[in-house]
């Protein structure tokens, strides 16, 4: 501490007029006051390198990666409670050692030793798997940063390596994988409750369309069979030697010449109708199954006619369609999946006509229109439209206008997914002459499948 002043009177020194000593006086209250400024300033100073040092300290330890710095030759300068608590060691019992010792095998070494020992590293490092030592004795397997440390001059002083271990992210991995598979297995179950939905607002028409082929091949038997019973009778009277005139009073009494002209056609009869019935089985089949998803080149053409005469069977009134195809109007993509999405449009286009207050015949207005890149499919009813508020979360998850019990609120939802999964879009609007209008829009590819 400076010297205390005093107000006693000096002498003045020999040969110092009063002037030049009140100047001395006058210099040295400047310099008392200077030092007590810059006292007060190194301790403020002080107060904030001591802030400062428990901040970075603070956020060290509250790492839960681990932190390790390190000289040139690998020798640990600074760490973190994360690195202490794996490895069982101090701060203090760490500092100077070599980084090398915390690693458990010859080639987390050999990969250290090559990041310490890289001349021109660049700036924003890189990532490398270690093993390092626990406290235990097992190895613990990390990723680690390793970056390098300069002075602001450029020259290289240091590596810092942040390290994770990887089993936490492994383990994270499988728990997001876990439940990616659980969703895409939820996905595919809504999918097939849908279909089945569908399939089963089907079912009358479909047994319709069935009764026909399955009764002209059922009549075509029968004929056989009496046929079979004649050409039975007259072939054992052959074989027994009757004579001539017997043999061609029996095959004119049982009509033998007229049988063996009709056999062709009922046989061909027979083969057309179990063909039709194989067709529409198989039909049913390839739309219920669970669909693996195979792609291939689809007609929208033909996807439309089917969903139109599927739609027209089941419905319990009479349905006007004015449908326009547009050929060729090809896509690639599931067979499938796509007639789902059609025949949910169409029924959800005769459900909204069929609900409309008064209730109205339903009329459709289908059309496929080719483009060079994309091509679209649209539906639109005679129905009261949807409301402006609502057209936004028509295409949401168990959103439904339909009376409870009438619709599950995912049929549009599906339909959404399965056409973004084939790299299209499915949209809605009023149209401006009244009813809804969904159109889909797929790319477009050329030639047949």
């Amino acid at each position: 501490m400076p010297p205390r002043r005093t107000d006693r009177p000096r002498a003045a020194p020999h040969g110092v007029d009063d002037a030049t000593w009140l100047d001395v006086i006058q210099k040295m209250d400047e310099v008392y006051s200077q030092l007590v400024q810059d006292e007060v300033e190194l301790e403020k100073k002080n107060e904030e390198l001591e802030q400062s040092q428990q901040f970075i300290f603070s956020i060290l330890s509250a790492m839960s990666d681990v932190l390790l710095v390190c000289t040139e030759k690998g020798e640990i300068e600074e760490t973190n409670a994360a690195l202490c608590e794996l490895v069982g060691r101090s701060d203090a019992d760490l500092r100077g050692t070599s980084l090398l010792a915390l690693l458990a095998d010859a080639g987390s070494i050999a990969r250290a030793h090559a990041v310490l020992m890289n001349a021109s590293p660049t700036r924003r490092g890189e990532t490398i798997e270690l093993n390092l030592l626990a406290a235990d004795g097992s190895s613990v397997p990390v990723d680690a940063n390793c970056t390098p440390r300069a002075t602001p001059s450029g020259r290289r002083v240091g590596t810092v390596f942040v390290a994770r271990p990887t089993a936490e992210l492994r383990r994270a991995y499988q728990e997001l994988r876990s439940a990616h598979d659980a969703l895409k297995q939820t996905q595919q179950q809504l999918l097939h409750s849908e279909k089945m939905a569908s399939l089963g607002r089907l079912v009358a028409g479909v047994a319709h369309e069935l009764n026909n082929p399955i009764s002209f091949v059922l009549g075509n038997v029968h004929a056989l069979s009496r046929y079979s019973d004649k050409l039975r009778t007259y072939m054992a009277a052959v074989h027994e030697g009757k004579d001539p005139q017997t043999l061609l009073e029996l095959r004119t009494r049982l009509r033998i010449e007229h049988l063996l002209d009709d056999l062709p056609s009922l046989i061909e009869g027979t083969l057309e109708g179990a063909q039709r019935t194989a067709a529409i089985v198989n039909g049913l089949k390839r739309f219920s199954a669970m669909d693996p998803e195979e792609r291939k080149r689809v007609d929208l053409n033909d996807v439309a006619e089917r969903a139109i005469l599927w739609v027209s069977k089941g419905s319990s009134q009479p349905l006007q369609v004015d449908w326009q195809p547009a050929s060729p109007c090809m896509v690639e993509g599931s067979l499938g999946q796509l007639q789902q999405v059609v025949m949910n449009l169409i029924q959800n286009a005769v459900d909204a006509a069929s609900t409309a207050e008064p209730p109205r015949a339903p009329h459709l207005w289908i059309q496929a229109r080719a483009g060079a890149t994309n091509n679209l499919l649209s539906v639109r009813d005679n129905g009261p439209g949807i409301a402006p508020e609502l057209l936004s979360r028509i295409f949401d998850p168990f959103f439904t206008t339909k009376p409870v019990g009438k619709g599950t609120g995912l049929g549009l939802s599906i339909s959404y997914g399965i056409i973004e999964q084939h790299g299209g879009t499915l949209s809605v609007r009023n149209h401006p002459e009244g009813g809804a209008e969904f159109t889909v829009e797929l790319p477009a590819v050329n030639g047949a499948s």
